[in-house]
């Protein structure tokens, strides 16, 4: 959330734009949109309902919230998916036993601030973006990397601010998102067979019996390179960096002369006006509100013995939080009911998502929002739908349909990039642009049919010139994914693509807020 007045902002500025929005499917001409801006509401930034902060109040103060028969390694009683094999049990005890020893990487009260946030999210009054590397790596780490995908988050934000008039919070898959699912245990080559890659923190890349080897120690290695990051992200986002003067600079370099680096300049150029008529009527700019901002970290919670070992008890509220991330999602791989994953989340205070896709029916996501969720808490649970446009227009109606008339408390967020996987007749694995956007259309399209709040995106982004993902304005096609396709996992947005996104996002909400188009 930038803490500028998003409501004031959005008042103030007034951008131009050549490029359509993906407008609601069943609204075919213009006048037909100006007579829907008539009509809706206007959704300014405002404070959750009372009863709603009450819920969240006594949840985050009240140890009840945690179920009486959790502990912190209840989880080892059930069936874990997805785990890794570890063949020296001394060697897993003592990097767990290190673990245990470090300080925590991020703090309960940053962890309450979050949902706090996302509960204002769940009343309509908020909207998430979480983005960030598929995989992080050992050897792609560095400030230089980390910056760049800090700072096309902010200029996602900014635009996405301006388009719904409501606080955007932003969440980065930093700082833990190493660990990856996969759909087979080995990987054959020729005649050799080795485990598969999991993701740095359990192996690596390297095709060799060493590198593949499920190495416990890669935790420790992890966890340290959480910290730096960690430590890099609060410095840019309470440092100067994120100060909103320095709209201009946050432009990356190789978008600077495409047509959405034009376009963001232009915008800059109104924020910046903006900026100057507050001053001019006696609005503080250089106060913290203008000069920082909050950002989190998530990560998908799979390697449980490592989220374990980071478990905490905090000491004002006699809560158990997992203290490797802000929020933690469950992935659509683990989610099982009697599963390990869903037994570990439910007994910590972070904000948790789940991953659903079409396979998931009506029945069942009520019995996962029960399971994570039991108290109906706003801002507890996020809802990340991920299942292609087409699938996503025949299923998500009648789960939002379920949780409406159950009476649940969930933010609704869409992913438009794992259902929209495909390899090239070359073999590289790659995403459509185009497919990503149709899915985002369809998640808002749903939303607008079943009166419920299309309350975030989540993207698989980076801020490098990489052409991993075809389409978008960025003219990448399957010719040239070679050219720098550098994913350790699956293929990502570079900054050009993430942030056409976002100005598309910015203004389908511009349509659902009332506001006139950019």
């Amino acid at each position: 959330m930038m803490k500028f007045q998003a409501c004031t902002l959005g008042l103030l500025l007034a951008a131009s734009s050549n490029v359509n929005a993906f407008s609601p499917s069943q609204m075919q001409t213009r006048n037909a949109m100006a007579t829907t801006q008539r009509t809706q509401p206007l959704f300014v930034a405002m404070e959750p309902p009372a009863s709603a902060q009450f819920l969240v109040d006594e949840f985050n103060n009240n140890d009840d919230g945690n179920e009486k028969d959790w502990t912190p390694d209840s989880w080892t009683k059930c069936k874990v998916a997805q785990g890794p094999k570890y063949e020296s049990p001394e060697e897993l005890d003592q990097a767990i036993s290190t673990l245990q020893g470090n300080s925590p990487l991020v703090f309960a009260g940053e962890v309450r601030s979050l949902h706090e946030q996302l509960a204002r999210a769940c009343t309509g009054q908020g909207f998430l973006l979480m983005g960030g590397d598929c995989a992080e790596a050992f050897k792609e780490f560095n400030v230089d990397h980390v910056r760049d995908s800090f700072r096309v988050i902010l200029q996602m934000a900014l635009v996405l601010t301006f388009g719904s008039a409501m606080p955007v919070i932003k969440v980065g898959r930093m700082a833990g998102q190493f660990a990856k699912p996969r759909s087979e245990p080995d990987e054959v080559r020729g005649d050799v067979t080795l485990p598969s890659y999991r993701g740095d923190i359990i192996n690596t890349e390297e095709f060799t019996e060493d590198a593949r080897r499920h190495n416990p120690n890669n935790m420790v290695r992890a966890y340290h390179q959480s910290a730096q990051t960690l430590n890099i992200l609060r410095a840019f986002s309470t440092g100067g960096y994120a100060d909103i003067s320095r709209l201009h600079a946050w432009n990356l370099d190789f978008v600077e002369n495409t047509p959405e680096g034009s376009r963001y300049r232009k915008f800059a150029d109104k924020v910046d006006e903006s900026l100057r008529f507050m001053k001019a009527i006696g609005v503080d700019t250089s106060a913290p509100a203008f000069t920082k901002t909050d950002f989190y970290v998530a990560h998908e919670c799979l390697l449980l013995p490592y989220e374990q070992a980071l478990t905490r008890k905090d000491s004002t509220t006699d809560r158990w939080y997992d203290c490797s991330g802000h929020m933690l999602w469950v992935g659509e791989r683990t989610r099982q009911l009697d599963g390990a994953h869903l037994e570990f989340v439910r007994g910590i205070g972070n904000p948790l998502g789940v991953k659903i896709s079409d396979k998931c029916t009506p029945e069942e996501l009520i019995e996962i929002i029960d399971t994570m969720n039991p108290q109906n808490i706003p801002g507890r649970l996020t809802i990340i739908v991920r299942m292609g446009a087409e699938k996503l227009r025949k299923n998500l109606p009648g789960l939002i349909r379920a949780v409406q008339r159950e009476g649940k408390s969930v933010l609704w967020i869409s992913d438009p990039v794992h259902g929209n996987t495909y390899k090239t007749e070359s073999g590289i694995k790659t995403r459509s642009f185009e497919k990503i956007r149709d899915e985002l259309r369809a998640f808002f399209d749903v939303h607008d049919e079943m009166g419920s709040h299309p309350g975030g995106v989540h993207m698989e982004m980076t801020g490098e010139d990489v052409t991993e993902c075809t389409g978008g304005l960025s003219g990448v096609t399957e010719e040239t994914l070679p050219d720098r396709y550098h994913t350790y996992c699956d293929p990502r947005l570079n900054g050009q693509q993430a942030l056409e996104l976002a100005f598309l996002i910015a203004e389908r909400m511009r349509i659902r807020t009332g506001l006139p188009p950019l």
